[in-house]
């Protein structure tokens, strides 16, 4: 089966969307759901905490930093290798995609150790229970995310993706942005509002 077999579209009010660009669209949804609670979560047990929230004080931007602008590396690596192919130039396609890699895989590394260095564990109240969880679901999604990018990496490395027909590609390209954009609120919620109240 070719590429272009995964191009076929539906019409849905008179706009041709392949079924797998739907289905991406409808999972990145919910998942946005899953983190929107999550973070929900956070800020009402933090408006109603009697303690300090984070109760050793804001959360230290050490490795968080410059991790977050390792992941927003990655997805602009992701856009420039997704844009070679839609100008037909396979190798850039192809370094855009090992480079977003690397970035995003960074970016797991470097969070198992910001957890191995926290003073809290994942059962140290709701603050470390809550921290664990969100930052836990998305280095899980981000984990996915690498493994889409190897799929495509492989699927680049075969010449199956053309100028017309990438539909994939764009599929895992819009999960991998869709994660880097949550960990923009995860960061932002978790590491910065604290320092703001």
């Amino acid at each position: 089966m070719t590429s272009v077999a995964y191009d076929r579209t539906i019409q849905l009010g008179g706009e041709g969307r392949a079924p797998g660009w739907w289905a991406m669209v409808w999972t990145i949804a919910t998942e946005a759901a899953l983190f929107g609670f999550l973070l929900f979560s956070f800020f009402y047990l933090g408006s109603q905490s009697r303690s300090a929230w984070p109760p050793d004080g804001p959360l230290k931007l050490t490795l968080s930093l410059p991790n977050t602008i390792l992941l927003i590396l990655s997805s602009i690596a992701y856009m420039w290798g997704e844009r070679g192919i839609r100008a037909g130039n396979q190798e850039r396609l192809r370094l855009g995609l090992f480079i977003a890699f690397i970035l995003g895989l960074a970016f797991i590394i470097i969070q198992g150790i910001e957890w191995s260095k926290q003073p809290f564990g994942a059962g140290d109240g709701a603050f470390g229970s809550l921290f664990y969880t969100i930052t836990g679901f998305h280095g899980a999604h981000v984990i996915i995310g690498l493994c889409m990018n190897v799929l495509v990496q492989i699927w680049a490395a075969r010449g199956t993706f053309t100028r017309e027909s990438h539909l994939a590609l764009t599929n895992a390209g819009m999960y991998w942005h869709f994660v880097d954009i949550v960990w923009l609120f995860v960061f932002s919620s978790l590491y910065i509002s604290p320092r703001l109240g």
